[in-house]
This record gives structure tokens, sequence and C-alpha cells, in this order.
């Protein structure tokens, strides 16, 4: 038997154990997986010393024209992936995209019916993108260690349900797609017109 000093000695685990270890490793690899695109995504949104200022240097292209760029400000001015334009959004776009079909669907996708629609094209809905990517933002909030033990059921209570009820209703962003897996359906539903100047008042 090896000495239990020995640095170089085997760790065994009981079989019953392997399952939950498995479970945390895959957990952990996915958090991981988000923080490195995290990281990527707000390292890519700074200028390097060489780029100066809050001008966008060579090869750089804007990732905002909100208020926080007009000031000087560097980088956008928010997280959220509607402040985006060009590659930072498609850049956030790819990543949001993981995360629903690695594990909010998986988790919690449920079965497709008339009553609660889903459209495999979700990410040509706009307020599609802002809902998932708002609950993908909480969700890196309060699965984080720093959100205390109640931080998933939290998550859980004030963003997935409300969130999900409102994706998922017949009258939703996805009222007009698919009702039925046997008959896939994808159909972008009008907004309504903005008033022009005269109807205004």
């Amino acid at each position: 038997m090896s000495d239990p000093a020995d640095g170089n000695a085997p760790v065994r685990i009981p079989d019953h154990g392997l399952d939950d270890l498995v479970a945390t490793v895959a957990a952990l690899v996915t958090q991981s997986q988000q923080q490195a695109a995290t990281l990527a995504r707000l390292t890519d949104e700074q200028p390097t010393p060489q780029e100066g200022g809050g001008n966008n240097g060579p090869g750089r292209e804007a990732t905002s024209t909100s208020e926080g760029a007009k000031d000087g400000s560097k980088g956008p001015s928010s997280l959220f992936i509607l402040a985006l334009e060009g590659r930072a959004y498609e850049q956030e776009l790819a990543a949001l995209a993981t995360w629903v079909h690695n594990l909010l669907l998986p988790v919690y996708g449920r079965e497709i019916t008339s009553s609660s629609p889903w459209c495999q094209q979700w990410s040509e809905h706009p307020e599609a993108v802002a809902r998932l990517h708002a609950l993908w933002l909480a969700w890196q909030q309060y699965t984080d260690a720093e959100a205390g033990l109640a931080g998933p059921s939290l998550w859980h209570r004030d963003h997935l349900d409300p969130a999900l009820l409102h994706l998922r209703a017949a009258d939703g962003p996805f009222g007009a797609c698919t009702t039925s897996p046997a008959r896939p359906n994808h159909r972008l539903l009008a907004a309504p017109e903005p008033a022009s100047d005269g109807e205004a008042g």
C-alpha cells in the first residue's frame, strides 16, 4: 500500500462518488469556458496602450455608438448585447448560443406545444436575443461563488422563470413559430410602426 505522505500516490475515489465528481468537473469546465469567453470579450473591447485613448487604433472596429463612445470613454457603455455592434455583437451572440444550446435547452427546454412554442432560429428574433442574453448575464452573476449559496435559487426565481414565461408564451416572440416538433416553423412577427410626428399627441 502507498505511503499517504507520498505526493505521487494515486487518489482512489469510491465508485458511488464518480457521478458527483463527473458532474462537478463538467460544471467547472463550463464555468471556466464562460469566464474565458467573458474575459476574451472584455479584453478584446479594451484598446491596447499602442492604440491609445478612446480612438480606434489600426485593426480595431467600433463596438458601440452609445453615449460612452461619444464622450471619449473606452469600450461600450454596456455589456448588454443590444449595446454591441459588428464583430463584438457576433462574438457575444456566438457565446450566448453556446450557453443556450449546451445548458439552457438541455436542462430547461421542455416540450414544444401550441401553448409553449420555441424557434430553432431564436437568434433571428431580437426580443429573444435580448431576453436570453439578460438571462445569461444573470446566470453568470448568480452562479458565481461570490453570489452565495442562495444565488442559483434566486436566479431561478427572479430570472429564469419570468424569462421563460415571456419567451415561450403563446403570444411571445415565438408565437408564429414552431408549436409542434414535427412541423418546424420560423416567422418574424411585425413590430408596431412608430407614430409619425403629425400623429403624436
